[in-house]
This record gives structure tokens, C-alpha cells and sequence, in this order.
């Protein structure tokens, strides 16, 4: 794993309101929590090359990918996940800065 700062990627479109909306307010207090940063998010992100689902794309910073996934595993946060699950299509990513230092 590395200690260099990583950047969480996720793109979602909402299916259910209702089911997104308990995923939306139980949220940020896990992130809080797990020292996870919001950095920002776009409804509409100009599409360069390919395709692209209608919704959400939102990046959150954390220190470390250890952080990242520890935040990811979190018995908390997989709780309030099924949430997400019910409630949206979605896929994510991680993204490590200084990747020649990644083994």
C-alpha cells in the first residue's frame, strides 16, 4: 500500500430517490470519521472520449490508500452502502498520487 495522498472517484446515477437519499444523509459523518476530504462533484462533466452515464461524479481525498480503504471496508460504511446499492448504478475508482512510488 502506499502513503502517498489518494483520490476516490465515483460516478453515480440514482435509480431510487428514496433509498439514495438515507445513503446521502448517513454519508458524511462515516467520511468524517475515516478522515476522508470532499473535494468536489459535477452533474454534467464534459465527456472528452467515450461514453458516459447520466449523474454524479464526486472525488474525495484521503491521506493515504490505506486510509481509502479502510474507509471503503468499514463496517459502517458497507451498512450504508447497501443503501447506494439499492438506490443507484454506480462504479468507482481509486487513484494514487506518485505512482513510481507504488510497488
Amino acid at each position: 500500500m502506499s502513503d502517498a495522498p489518494v483520490h476516490f472517484v465515483a460516478h453515480f446515477t440514482v435509480t431510487d430517490p428514496e433509498k439514495y437519499h438515507v445513503y446521502e444523509k448517513g454519508f458524511f459523518p462515516i467520511l468524517k470519521a475515516h478522515g476522508g476530504r470532499f473535494v468536489t462533484f459535477d452533474d454534467n462533466p464534459v465527456v472528452l472520449e467515450g461514453t458516459h452515464e447520466e449523474g454524479r461524479t464526486v472525488i474525495i481525498q484521503f491521506d493515504s490508500e490505506d486510509a481509502c480503504l479502510a474507509w471503503w471496508n468499514s463496517p459502517e460504511y458497507q451498512e450504508l452502502a447497501t443503501h447506494r446499492h439499492a438506490g443507484t448504478t454506480s462504479h468507482s475508482v481509486t487513484i494514487i498520487h506518485g505512482l513510481a512510488t507504488r510497488g
